[in-house]
């Protein structure tokens, strides 16, 4: 990659934190197994390489919808068209992992702002949102949603 391949950015611009991904790298790796740096920084390129082809995709598909904002369905779409297809339900699960988890600090912000609702009406908000986002990846088709064992209902993808 050319040090300016990235328009108006240096390669040390667009890298990802070497510390973190040096972390995620010997996470995925047995205990015994050694990295060596050269391996760690070629894995670390073609990170930022699949971010950047991810994303102009992403940008192509939206652009092609006339949208200015990039969502999380142009880069599903994206992935479709790149030959990832493979990996969209694995992602896609992520994606509402994200969400999830990241609710709480929403929750906490709609909580001191005065709204008033119930943790059982949070709840039965957040699986019609999940419902809604399911329906508008899958072209309005319903993906049905594993039970939990022990109250058997539905529950987020984790």
């Amino acid at each position: 990659m050319d040090p300016m391949d990235i328009v108006g950015k240096s390669k040390e611009d667009a890298s990802l934190p070497k510390a973190t991904m040096t972390k995620i790298i010997k996470e995925m790796l047995p205990p015994d197994v050694r990295v060596a740096r050269d391996a760690q920084d070629l894995l670390i390129e073609c990170c930022v390489e699949f971010i950047n082809l991810v994303s102009s995709e992403s940008n192509d598909v939206c652009n092609k919808e006339d949208k200015r904002t990039i969502a999380p369905e142009h880069v599903l779409k994206a992935l479709q068209v790149l030959g990832f297809g493979e990996y969209i339900e694995e992602v896609y699960a992520a994606y509402e992992q994200h969400k999830y988890e990241t609710m709480d600090t929403q929750r906490s912000v709609k909580w001191n702002s005065g709204a008033q609702m119930t943790e059982e009406e949070a709840a039965a908000e957040q699986q019609r949102m999940f419902a809604e986002a399911r329906a508008r990846m899958n072209g309005g088709v319903a993906v049905p949603q594993p039970e939990h064992p022990e109250t058997n209902q539905r529950s987020p993808q984790s």
